[in-house]
């Protein structure tokens, strides 16, 4: 279960402990880890202070990559796990190898973010058969360096489902409005940190993923003026594709033109792209509708002066 097994450190490393799993090998792992000891170490160790270690299973995976398994031979069969560089992957109670081997080949197969491929090793493992007794939970935590809610924690994801008859699909779902919700800020904000330290590679990469899950939301709802509002904002702060955040405000000023906040998106894009006396207009019109906004007030100022 996701409230008992996987723990994880930005910068640090990733720690599973499970079948009968012992809740103190997180934290002791990932402290020994910041300290430079390896995964083969760590697990050397915790046999010397857990008396029923033969029951237990544990990976460790380091941020650097390093990894380590034991699979005690008190585990209820089928048993096993498999690692490699940058991953662990155990289970008991299985229907058999198969479930541990698809997983690792669809881990390493495909592409995408690590979150996206964690999920599909666990989808290929329930495809193989997965727990002998059934389904019945599934959880995803990864941790980035302020990747969580407004920069505020290291949760980039953390999601989790106790007791469902289809629990990854379950999942998938949850993890689909996570991305939604939280990490197309996330993509943004630390892109916007690579752009300062003059990474600009990086931060494209980060801009590409935000934009990807921002295509994916306004191809399900092609007609919400609010979500093509919120990518053309997005583009036009970060100056990505202009002509297009363009299309798509314009879009969103037919279906709703007297929305103060769509204006004022449409108002710096046109600025943006040279049309200065269209942006004054534009500007104009969303402080009409918000007289009181000291923002739109600021904007139409610098859209006057031809200065942001």
């Amino acid at each position: 279960m996701g409230a008992v097994v996987p723990f994880a450190e930005a910068g640090v490393g990733a720690v599973a402990s499970q079948a009968y799993g012992n809740t103190t090998f997180g934290p002791i792992a990932l402290e020994l880890l910041k300290i430079g000891v390896s995964p083969d170490s760590i697990i050397r160790y915790l046999r010397t202070i857990d008396t029923l270690f033969d029951r237990r299973q544990v990976g460790i995976v380091s941020a650097g990559g390093a990894s380590a398994s034991w699979t005690g031979k008190g585990c209820n069969a089928y048993a096993g796990h498999i690692n490699g560089v940058t991953y662990a992957i155990q289970g008991n109670i299985l229907v058999g190898d198969t479930v541990i081997k698809e997983m690792e080949r669809v881990f390493l197969s495909t592409p995408g973010d690590l979150p996206e491929r964690l999920i599909a090793a666990l989808e290929a493992g329930d495809k193989a058969g997965g727990d002998a007794r059934g389904r019945q939970s599934a959880a995803l935590l990864v941790m980035r360096k302020n990747g969580g809610y407004g920069g505020y924690s290291d949760k980039y994801v953390d999601i989790r489902v106790d007791d469902n008859p289809d629990p990854i699909a379950e999942l998938k779902r949850i993890y689909g409005l996570w991305e939604r919700f939280f990490l197309i800020d996330a993509h943004g904000r630390i892109g916007d940190e690579y752009v300062k330290e003059g990474k600009s590679e990086l931060a494209s990469l980060e801009y590409d993923r935000a934009m990807k899950i921002l295509n994916g939301v306004i191809a399900e709802n092609p007609d919400d003026p609010d979500l093509l509002n919120e990518v053309a904002w997005f583009m036009v702060l970060r100056d990505i594709s202009l002509k297009q955040a363009r299309v798509l405000i314009d879009k969103a000023l037919e279906i709703k033109p007297e929305d103060a906040n769509i204006l004022d998106t449409a108002a710096l894009i046109y600025f943006k792209l040279g049309y200065k006396k269209k942006a004054v207009e534009l500007e104009e019109k969303a402080l009409k509708l918000d007289p009181e906004n000291k923002y739109f007030k600021e904007m139409l100022e610098k859209f006057k002066k031809g200065k942001l």
